[in-house]
């Protein structure tokens, strides 16, 4: 099974209705664009299958042993998996996706990473006034652990965290090739859907951590899901909205450590 390459000389850009939405192809999304190869639609199937067994691996391997090491193991499954098809589907992907990363980056980190707590908090008492809500269960765990099964358990998330970023953006990318080139909406409208479409999948695979809220898991981590996806949406870099997911968990752990501290 093989991509088809852009032929030598033809100008990258997905087909669709183009007009006054499109842009530049240097600027736009790998494999929506044709970078670098476009994708049948088999092998966009095959690759959502992929993403589906990752995120089966995800919220199924529990292994013996202190918690940080399942996590680790199923993060690592998380990204690993779907991105070792990608590798094979369409070769040099990856370094479209997770590029060098510059000072902008790191402050788009920052700054989104910040922005993303502060609306959660809102949103989450909005929610939390009008239905039930449920604490995340790590919350629990780290504050059950030793220091060095704390610092471990905080370093597992890392892997966890790559892979809910692959885990929204591969999805991303389907969908806007889907909304362009098969339903022919343009770029705008494209990019609307595939960001709502991957952020109600990132709101389904955490329901079983919130113990099937669905309220929550859509209103509070969907809209979470938007907000650390822009960092991707303005650089093409995947390490930037990885760092601020990064950044946005480990800050609401420690202060779920504070807090747990705090009450005892």
């Amino acid at each position: 099974m093989s991509a088809t390459p852009v032929p030598p000389g033809t100008p990258a850009g997905p087909r669709h209705g183009g007009g006054p939405n499109r842009r530049p192809a240097r600027a736009d999304f790998p494999l929506y664009d044709g970078r670098p190869v476009r994708l049948t639609g088999g092998q966009w199937a095959v690759l959502m299958g992929a993403v589906v067994v990752a995120a089966a691996a995800d919220l199924l391997v529990a292994l013996p042993g202190p918690p940080w090491l399942s996590v680790a193991v199923r993060g690592v499954l998380f990204f690993g998996i779907p991105l070792l098809v990608l590798s094979r589907l369409a070769p040099g992907t990856l370094s479209y996706l997770f590029q060098p990363v510059r000072p902008k980056d790191v402050g788009l980190m920052v700054a989104f990473a910040a922005i993303n707590l502060v609306l959660s908090f809102v949103i989450a008492f909005v929610v939390s006034a009008v239905f039930d809500v449920n604490s995340n269960p790590a919350n629990d765990t780290l504050a059950g652990l030793g220091t060095f099964d704390r610092l471990a358990y905080f370093a597992s998330t890392v892997p966890q965290l790559i892979g809910e970023e692959v885990f929204t953006v591969l999805p991303f990318l389907a969908l806007l090739t889907l909304a362009t080139a098969v339903l022919g909406t343009g770029r705008r409208a494209g990019l609307v859907l595939a960001v709502i479409g991957s952020a109600v999948l990132f709101a389904a695979i955490h329901l079983p951590t919130y113990d099937w809220n669905v309220a929550q898991c859509l209103l509070v981590i969907g809209t979470a899901r938007v907000v650390l996806l822009i960092p991707y949406l303005i650089t093409k870099n995947l390490w930037t909205s990885v760092g601020a997911h990064v950044l946005n968990d480990w800050t609401l752990f420690g202060l779920g450590l504070l807090t747990a501290q705090h009450a005892s």
